[in-house]
């Protein structure tokens, strides 16, 4: 058996960038000629998608391209896809590598700083047609705005073909030039979408897994001519593609706003801009009819955009988090709560905040009706104002005749909210943009096995047939909770807690003595049952994780809170931007710096100390070694008054008269001569009884 012969080497530049990542991606798992697949063969191999027809029938199937490239950044880590990236550091070494590939693919469309390089790269290429053992193709990704512009070397198609494929805007995945938007819809900070300017031109573009499939077709099909353009079928306005995307993961709102105002923003580049404000009308007719293209969103991104926003959703990590905390009153339910939400970014769910927000929400809009005044529609978008008016009315309407009904059953039941209000209000609030979007923590309710059979069905659903009545309905899988966390402890240590609460905790809160021992009991009560709302969610396989809160002895859950966020794992949000992370570096080098201040002073100040001491006990031994000296002097000098005395009696006179003798005569040896006239005068000898 013949050796399968290497698959086809592909060179992408800036393999870490948006559009490098995903064409790379999608090149190394696709079957190397599957576009040349008839139909016919297509559905012949419909079981098989591997399944491909080669321009060389020698060669084998299941071969797919080996991708290798340059990254932007040196500090990216190497995508898994790649066989290969190099960190060139001058033209010789990076051609080299050119020349070890089939295809070259030099994407330009996210870096204008790319298009010198990508020129130079196809000349070079162009001067070394004579070495190529192989055909090779070189295809510059171009956008729409510039590729009339590039010019690319004559090619020799025997051994150098040249394509430029103008791409539409792209979007798809992580999101390319409209990450901008969808960002600002995701965190749903503010009230409307920014539109610059009219928003009335037309914006040429292209699901990127499309834009892929057409470079692929490229490679293999060799078209006759240099020029593709790449756009899906889509004529979209730049507000048209805003309010779309508004509307199904953002507030539903847009402001058109001055263009100029898109100058400010930090996240929008010079380049990404001009894509913005470009306008115009084109449509790929050659990609449709000689071109074997599976579309991922022939329409575009608006008829698309459910499948775009997971896209976006799954590829960023931006999945949300949804959390049910459980437990008896006193066991810090909302404190956990909230401290998770803040860790999390979360969305703090409560009934009864819940339940005042809708009605004030319910309040602002029925005042619309009396305030409403007649925007100003420009002549292009007039059928599109005379949509919105209605739908406004619509919801004026239908928000006044809720808001007294809701009114109504309040005043029946001394301020207490019917089951059937609660849930719909709690319903409205989950399904609302920014806990779909981010995810909330529940605090506390449902309470019953009931409400949470109403709170999580699927009002959607199809009925089910008479077999299936009287089985759970089906629950809702965008509001449904993925943890349940219950905590656990005694009423006796439940009630110490509240007892052992300062004052002013407990003052205007149903903290008070009566009312907590009656919450308590009632919650005892219903979750003693079989039919409980632990019992709802065990039946569900979404299985209750217990926490007993009086094992930690902790007021305060600080303790609780790192366990469960434990269990829960890391965060599932955008991280910190740029000027966040400038903002903590800032304050933490100013932390740094006065942290750094006060041990230096403290340093100085225990120096300081120190040689205070020093001094202080050098001093204190100075005195007690003159005290010291002093005192030995006095006793000396008192030890040697009898001494001196009998030295002048006994001694002096008789050893000051040899010295006189002495110096009168001044003996040749004074010393023995001293010596014989003390011995001979000394008063206590008698010279009469020696001799």
């Amino acid at each position: 058996m013949e050796e399968a012969p290497p698959s086809p080497r592909v060179f992408l530049n800036h393999l870490d960038s948006y559009c490098g990542r995903n064409i790379g991606e999608y090149l190394s798992t696709s079957v190397v000629g599957a576009t040349l697949e008839s139909p016919e063969e297509e559905e012949e191999g419909e079981g098989d998608e591997n399944y491909s027809v080669f321009e060389d029938s020698a060669a084998p199937k299941r071969q797919v391209y080996e991708i290798v490239g340059t990254l932007s950044k040196p500090e990216s880590t190497n995508p898994r896809f790649a066989k290969e990236t190099y960190a060139v550091s001058h033209q010789n070494e990076l051609l080299s590598h050119l020349l070890e590939c089939e295809i070259v693919l030099y994407n330009i469309t996210e870096d204008a700083t790319q298009i010198e390089e990508a020129m130079w790269a196809a000349s070079a290429l162009h001067a070394e047609i004579e070495t190529f053992a192989k055909r090779k193709l070189f295809i510059l990704i171009s956008t729409i705005m510039t590729w009339a512009n590039s010019k690319l070397p004559d090619p020799n198609k025997k051994k150098f073909s040249t394509y430029i494929v103008a791409s539409g805007h792209q979007y798809g995945a992580e999101e390319g030039l409209f990450h901008y938007f969808f960002k600002i819809c995701w965190l749903g900070e503010t009230p409307a979408i920014p539109v610059f300017g009219d928003g009335n031109n037309i914006i040429p573009t292209i699901h990127i897994r499309d834009l892929a499939v057409v470079l692929q077709n490229v490679a293999e099909h060799k078209p006759d001519f240099q020029y593709v353009l790449a756009v899906d079928t889509s004529m979209h306005t730049l507000a048209q593609l805003v309010k779309g995307i508004s509307k199904n993961i953002g507030p539903g709102k847009i402001e058109k706003v001055p263009k100029e105002n898109a100058f400010l923003s930090k996240e929008l580049t010079q380049m990404q801009l001009d894509m913005l404000f470009v306008n115009l009308r084109m449509e790929s007719v050659y990609v449709k009819e000689n071109f074997n293209v599976k579309w991922v969103a022939e329409a575009g991104l608006i008829e698309n955009i459910a499948q775009v926003i997971m896209e976006y959703k799954q590829t960023r990590g931006l999945m949300p988090l949804k959390v049910y905390i459980h437990g008896p009153p006193g066991s810090g339910k909302s404190t956990i709560a909230k401290e998770l939400c803040k860790h999390y970014k979360l969305h703090y769910v409560w009934i009864d905040d819940v339940i005042s927000e809708k009605i004030a929400d319910l309040e602002r809009i029925v005042a619309k009706e009396a305030d409403m005044v007649e925007e100003k529609v420009e002549e292009e978008a007039e059928e599109e104002g005379e949509e919105d008016e209605q739908e406004e009315g619509e919801n004026i309407e239908a928000a006044k005749e809720l808001l007294d009904e809701i009114k109504e059953n309040m005043e029946q039941n001394k301020g207490y909210l019917d089951d059937v209000f609660r849930i719909k209000i709690m319903k409205d609030k989950l399904m609302s943009m920014p806990c779909r979007n981010q995810g909330y923590v529940l605090d506390g309710f449902p309470e019953t096995y009931e409400q949470a059979v109403d709170l999580f069905k699927d009002d959607e659903a199809e009925e089910e047939d008479e077999e299936a009545r009287g089985k759970m309905p089906k629950f809702n899988q965008i509001i449904i909770p993925e943890f349940i966390f219950s905590l656990t402890a005694s009423d006796e240590f439940l009630t110490n807690r509240i007892i052992n609460l300062p004052e002013m905790k407990v003052a205007g809160t149903r903290y008070t003595e009566d009312q907590f021992l009656q919450s308590l009991k009632r919650f005892r009560k219903l979750n003693t049952d079989d039919t409980t709302v632990l019992n709802y969610f065990d039946e569900l396989e979404i299985h209750p994780q217990f926490i007993d809160v009086a094992v930690y002895e902790d007021p305060e859950n600080s303790l609780t809170v790192p366990k469960i966020i434990k269990e829960i794992g890391e965060p599932r949000n955008y991280g910190l931007t740029d000027e966040e992370k400038e903002a903590l570096e800032r304050q933490a080098a100013e932390e740094r710096l006065v942290k750094e201040a006060e041990e230096k002073a403290q340093q100085e100040n225990k120096e300081a100390k120190e040689r205070e001491e020093r001094m202080a006990r050098w001093e204190e031994w100075n005195k007690q070694q003159e005290e010291v000296k002093k005192q030995e002097l006095e006793f000396l000098e008192a030890q040697s008054v009898p001494l001196r005395n009998y030295l002048m009696k006994n001694v002096m006179p008789t050893l000051m008269q040899g010295i006189n003798e002495c110096c009168r005569i001044r003996p040749d040896d004074p010393v023995n001569f001293l010596a014989e006239y003390i011995f001979k005068n000394s008063p206590d000898i008698d010279w009469n009884k020696k001799i």
